[in-house]
């Protein structure tokens, strides 16, 4: 499923390799998955009861809380959640698509409940006329996603500001997202706003399209044992940007810099729109850095325009890159 990772496995860490390889069931193909039958497509799992239409079983579940289980298939179905907590299961990881299906103009799953989680989907498709469609819109409570997979939108993840929740990401990929052309400015690989913590562990940031592959306005931000694969990338500018700045930890990432970039001054920015929050103490250690074969120029690996004091600690930096840059 993922042709970049080949010639790169021998040199990823066997976590990266078995995290990838658990999104694999995503390739199979998108006829086969069509012909599956449709009929009780999303099932609430608590009740048994089962709907065609995804906005349906959400309205059922209501304000309590209910697992809607998803039965393998394309949908061009969206859903606005606007109570309650749901889980969002794919009956197979990796076999439930949402392709192409807006809700209000924003994404596949609007969440604006009292927190949701979403396991094992695919969002794919999902572009809007201002260039900010998403998979998922989080615009309340806490979000918890694993083994999914974003790829080929405007971006996978985007959540509004203001809000003092949690958000977790475990084993999931983002692929073929991102862009600038937007009216409004870029979309990202994931955006998060001002939403209290992100924490992203496990997964696969890949082939961005423009924008940032990460960019967290939170005050906390823990990015732990991921790999950004920036070969593939096109117009991309850095990896990880915490533009607020922000406490956390960025440790144990693999990451390459490819050659087509609209910035490639750094692959890590902290404070670069204004230090809202202090950065003393962020932890940047662990990581591995280098350039994809060929490239000459010298980026930071970390460019700072917050003056704190942050923990950079022991990182392998492959030739050209300067370790840290203050700005």
């Amino acid at each position: 499923m993922f042709s970049p990772l080949a010639p790169i496995a021998d040199r990823l860490p066997r976590w990266i390799v078995a995290g990838v390889a658990v999104m694999s069931v995503g390739a199979i193909p998108i006829a086969a998955l069509m012909a599956q039958p449709q009929a009780a497509s999303f099932t609430i799992a608590e009740t048994g009861r089962s709907f065609a239409q995804l906005q349906d079983a959400v309205d059922a579940v209501g304000g309590g809380s209910g697992t809607i289980e998803v039965a393998p298939g394309v949908y061009d179905q969206c859903a606005i959640q606007r109570a309650g907590r749901i889980t969002y299961r794919a009956a197979e990881a990796g076999t439930a698509v949402f392709n192409g299906g807006i809700c209000e103009g924003k994404a596949a799953l609007v969440l604006r409940g009292d927190g949701a989680s979403v396991q094992g989907i695919t969002f794919t498709n999902l572009t809007v006329p201002e260039r900010n469609g998403a998979g998922i819109r989080l615009e309340n409570g806490p979000l918890d996603v694993s083994q999914s997979w974003f790829r080929d939108s405007d971006q996978g993840i985007l959540t509004v500001n203001g809000k003092d929740s949690l958000i977790t990401i475990d084993k999931s990929t983002f692929t073929r997202l991102g862009t600038c052309a937007g009216r409004g400015g870029c979309a990202h690989s994931l955006y998060i706003g001002e939403y209290g913590e992100l924490r992203v562990t496990r997964s696969r940031f890949e082939q961005g399209r423009g924008g940032h592959y990460v960019k967290s306005r939170a005050s906390r931000n823990v990015i732990g044992d991921n790999s950004f694969d920036d070969s593939g990338g096109q117009g991309t500018n850095y990896m990880i940007d915490l533009p607020a700045g922000g406490t956390g930890a960025i440790t144990g990432n693999w990451f390459v810099q490819g050659k087509d970039k609209e910035n490639w001054s750094a692959l890590i920015a902290v404070g670069a729109e204004g230090a809202k929050y202090a950065s003393d103490g962020l932890e940047i250690g662990g990581n591995d850095a280098r350039l994809a074969p060929g490239i000459t120029r010298q980026p930071a690996f970390v460019a700072d325009w917050t003056g704190d004091r942050l923990a950079i600690g022991s990182n392998t930096l492959g030739p050209n890159l300067k370790p840290f840059e203050s700005r």
